[in-house]
């Protein structure tokens, strides 16, 4: 080495630079979540008895489950619940985060507002639901009160176990995660063009129509991304809330797996994450969410 000169030092290309920052967050995502899919692919295609699982490639796992008429109402079934949990939670959603941005004047009182909106969340899932019970029940708290105004003379039976019970704790225990996004949403507003709005003579529904409701749409996409996933895949909720007179893929799948015909269900699984894939397709398809991101 010539003297005065300085040694060369070695200088990694960007994209090796890149792909070596991005390693730890793909070997993370790898063994978490698309080795398990592999997996549970791999088994659906697996043969099965009572006395154990054997490794093969069998398609009579698809065959049955979608073959059976079973399984195709019990999608309906699903899909019914998730339609009108998504539509219930959508609606109670944005006018809550809708007040609680447009209507709450300080940040600080809206912070308040939203935290006391997940205090129900200090509890778990279970304990929430549970907590209908009392209050639907034949002598709950509802039809005792009923009664007692005179506006009914008998309890109101189907108000727990039924599909309408399934659907009020669906939508108790999912609302805050479409109030979240479209609270985001809505905080990200320049407030100049509702201004703007107004001194162009628009009055309050049209301005929520023609500039709210368009700026709230990414919002309102992750929103129903969160509860359409959340839903497909719950199973205590129908169990309980329905009192085992309602099915779900999910309780289906539990059911199944209780039985130790673990390929029939994770042929369940490959079919109810194409269908939740397909939805979520279908949403992001109507509404660009990078605007949010």
């Amino acid at each position: 080495m010539k003297a005065g000169k300085a040694p060369r030092s070695l200088v990694a290309p960007r994209w090796l630079t890149a792909y070596l920052q991005a390693t730890p967050l793909l070997l993370i995502l790898g063994f978490f979540f698309i080795l398990p899919i592999l997996m549970i692919i791999v088994v659906s295609f697996w043969d099965y008895d009572f006395a154990g699982l054997y490794p093969d490639f069998l398609t009579m796992n698809y065959t049955d489950t979608l073959g059976s008429w079973v399984t195709w109402k019990t999608y309906l079934n699903t899909l019914k619940f998730t339609v009108l949990t998504w539509a219930l939670t959508l609606v109670i959603g944005f006018w809550v985060a809708y007040f609680l941005a447009f209507h709450i004047r300080t940040t600080t009182m809206q912070m308040v507002l939203f935290l006391v909106c997940t205090v129900p969340f200090f509890t778990s899932n279970i304990i929430r639901m549970i907590s209908w019970i009392p209050v639907l029940g034949r002598n709950g708290l509802v039809n005792s009160a009923l009664i007692k105004l005179g506006v009914i003379p008998e309890p109101i039976e189907w108000l727990l176990y039924s599909d309408f019970a399934v659907v009020l704790a669906l939508v108790h225990l999912n609302t805050l995660f479409m109030v979240t996004p479209i609270f985001n949403t809505l905080m990200r507003i320049d407030r100049s063009l509702i201004e703007a709005a107004r001194d162009c003579g628009a009055n309050g529904w049209q301005i929520l129509w023609n500039v709210i409701l368009p700026l709230a749409k990414p919002g309102m996409a992750i929103g129903s991304i969160f509860v359409v996933t959340l839903v497909m895949a719950d199973f205590s909720t129908v169990q309980v809330m329905s009192g085992g007179q309602s099915a779900s893929v999910a309780l289906m799948m539990k059911n199944q797996m209780s039985l130790l015909q673990y390929p029939a269900a994770a042929a369940n699984a490959v079919v109810l994450l194409v269908v939740v894939l397909l939805m979520v397709a279908a949403i992001l398809r109507i509404v660009d969410i990078r605007k949010e991101l």
